[in-house]
C-alpha cells in the first residue's frame, strides 16, 4: 500500500465516520425532544448493553482477522481465517439470546423498559457481531471502499427507519426494531459479497489457536474500555436517576464525537503496518505512525477547544435547552479524553504489531478499576461532572501506561512532533478566547463561529509554520492524484 493509497483510504473512511457522527446527532434530538429525557437514558442503557456484550461475543476476532489476513496469501487459508471466526462468533452469540430470553424480566426492570426491547436487543447482537467479521475482513484485504459503503449505508438506513418509526407513533419498540432490520439488510448484503471474493467452506479451525491467543487477551481490554466508556451511564442511573442519563449522555455523545478523527486512521492503520512489520520495513511503520499521529492532533485539538466553548449552544440545537443548561460543562472534560483516546489507539499500534495484547488487556483493566472506583465516589459528590472527570483520568493512565511501555519497554519509538503541539495548542486557545468573546447563540450564528474558528485556526498555524514544507507538498501531491 503507497502513501497516496493509505492517505485517501484514510479520508474515505473520514467521511465515513463524519456520516456516522451526522447518524448519531439525527437520532440524539429526534429522541430526546419527542420522547423526551428519560427515553433517552433508556435508549441510552440499551445502546451501551449493546457495546458491552460485543466484544464478549466478537472475542477479539475482528483484531486477529486485520492482524494476520493482510500477510496472508493461500485463499484456502483465508477461507479459513474468515468462517473460523464466523462459526465460533455465531454460537457466542446464541448463547447471548439464550440468557437474554431466561432473564428478560429481570433485565428489563432494571432498564426500566419494556420486556419487549430486552428481547429484541440479543438478536442483534448476533447480526451486528457477524457483520464485524464481514467489515474486518473487508478492511484486511484492504477493500476500503467497500467498507465505507457498508457502514455508511447502515449508519444511515438505521437514522431513516428510527426516525420514521418514531414519527409513525411507534416509540422505542419502534425504533429497536429499525436497529434490528438494517442489520439483518447489512449482513445479506455484505455476506454475499463476501462468498462471492473468497468462497464458502466449512472451518477447519487450523489456527485458531494463535488467532486467540492474539485476540483473547484484547477482549479484556475491550471490555474495560467500555467499563471506561459507558459505564458511567449505570452509575449514574443508580445514584442520581435515569432522568441524569438523559442529561449525560448527549453531552457525553456530543464531547466523543470528536474520536470520528481517530478512528479513520485507527481503522486503516493495522493492515498496512501489520503487512511492513512482517516484512521488516520498520522505517515505513514509523512514518506512518508519526504523520497519522501529526495529522490527528492538527484536527482533535482546535476541535476540542472548539466544542468546549461552544459546547451549551451545540447542546441546545441538538437536544433541548434543559439538557443543554445540566450538562453543557461536561463536554470539555470528554472532548479531552478524546484526544488522550486518539494519542493511545497510535501507540498501542505498537504493542499490537508485537503482538503483546495481554498488556493492553492489564493495561485497560486498571484503567477499569480506577475508573470505577472513583465513580462510587465522584458521582455521589459532584453529580454527572465526577463521571466526566474519572472518564478523564482513566483515559489519562490507559495513554501514559501504553507510551511507557511502548517506548521503553518494547524500545520502539517514532517521533512526535512537539513543537507543532505546542503551536497547536497555542492558536487553538486564541480561536477560544475570540469565540468566547463572541458568545454566539442559535444555529446560524453558532455554525458562523465553527466557521470563524476553523479560518483562524489554519491562518494562524499556517503562519506559525506549523506544517514543513515536505509536508505540504506530500499534500499537494496527493491532492493532484486524488483530482485525475
Amino acid at each position: 500500500m503507497s502513501y497516496k493509497k493509505f492517505t485517501k483510504d484514510v479520508i474515505f473512511l473520514g467521511i465515513t465516520q463524519l456520516f456516522n457522527a451526522i447518524s448519531g446527532f439525527i437520532i440524539l434530538p429526534i429522541i430526546t425532544k419527542v420522547l423526551g429525557a428519560e427515553n433517552y437514558g433508556i435508549w441510552t442503557q440499551l445502546t451501551v448493553t449493546l457495546a458491552l456484550l460485543s466484544p464478549f461475543v466478537l472475542a477479539g476476532f475482528p483484531y486477529s482477522i486485520v492482524r494476520f489476513l493482510p500477510s496472508e496469501k493461500d485463499k484456502k487459508n483465508i477461507q479459513d481465517i474468515v468462517w473460523s471466526t464466523f462459526a465460533i462468533v455465531f454460537f457466542a452469540s446464541l448463547i447471548i439470546l439464550l440468557f437474554f430470553i431466561y432473564f428478560a424480566t429481570s433485565i428489563s426492570l432494571f432498564f426500566g423498559c419494556d420486556k419487549i426491547l430486552v428481547q429484541i436487543l440479543p438478536i442483534i447482537i448476533i447480526f451486528s457481531c457477524l457483520n464485524q467479521i464481514f467489515l474486518s475482513t473487508l478492511r484486511a484485504l484492504q477493500k476500503i471502499g467497500l467498507y465505507c459503503f457498508f457502514t455508511i449505508l447502515g449508519s444511515l438506513g438505521e437514522s431513516l427507519l428510527i426516525i420514521l418509526s418514531i414519527f409513525l407513533t411507534w416509540k422505542l419498540l419502534g425504533a429497536i426494531f429499525a436497529v434490528l432490520i438494517i442489520q439483518i439488510i447489512i449482513f445479506t448484503l455484505i455476506g454475499t459479497l463476501i462468498i462471492k471474493k473468497i468462497g464458502i467452506k466449512l472451518p477447519k479451525f487450523y489456527r485458531i489457536k494463535e488467532y486467540l491467543s492474539f485476540s483473547l487477551p484484547t477482549l479484556l481490554s475491550d471490555a474495560s474500555y467500555w467499563i471506561v466508556q459507558a459505564s458511567d451511564k449505570y452509575f449514574i442511573g443508580f445514584f442520581l436517576g435515569t432522568l441524569f442519563v438523559g442529561y449525560y449522555a448527549p453531552a457525553y455523545i456530543l464531547g466523543c464525537s470528536l474520536i470520528l478523527f481517530a478512528s479513520p486512521l485507527n481503522l486503516a492503520l493495522p493492515a498496512p503496518l501489520s503487512k511492513y512489520y512482517d516484512e521488516n520495513e520498520i522505517d515505513k511503520v514509523k512514518n506512518y505512525l508519526k504523520y497519522s499521529l501529526k495529522y490527528f492532533l492538527a484536527i482533535i485539538i482546535p476541535a476540542t477547544f472548539g466544542i468546549s466553548v461552544l459546547s451549551k449552544p451545540l447542546l441546545s440545537i441538538i437536544s433541548t435547552p434543559e439538557i443543554a443548561n445540566n450538562s453543557y460543562f461536561i463536554v470539555p472534560f470528554v472532548a479531552t479524553s478524546m484526544i488522550l483516546c486518539g494519542c493511545y489507539d497510535a501507540l498501542a499500534q505498537i504493542i499490537n504489531l508485537k503482538k503483546k495484547t495481554k498488556i493492553t488487556g492489564i493495561i485497560w483493566l486498571l484503567a477499569a478499576l480506577i475508573n470505577v472506583a472513583l465513580n462510587f465516589i465522584f458521582v455521589p459528590l459532584f453529580g454527572i461532572l465526577g463521571a466526566a472527570i474519572t472518564t478523564l483520568l482513566a483515559y489519562f493512565f490507559a495513554l501514559i501506561s501504553t507510551w511507557i511501555y511502548a517506548f521503553q519497554k518494547l524500545n520502539f519509538k517514532f517521533q512526535i512532533d512537539w513543537k507543532f503541539i505546542f503551536k497547536s495548542t497555542i492558536v487553538s486557545a486564541l480561536m477560544y478566547l475570540i469565540i468566547f468573546i463572541l458568545n454566539p447563540i442559535g444555529l446560524w450564528k453558532t455554525l458562523s463561529a465553527i466557521i470563524l474558528g476553523t479560518g483562524i485556526y489554519f491562518i494562524f498555524i499556517f503562519l506559525f509554520k506549523g506544517f514543513e514544507k515536505k509536508e505540504l507538498d506530500f499534500l499537494k501531491e496527493f491532492l493532484k492524484f486524488s483530482s485525475k
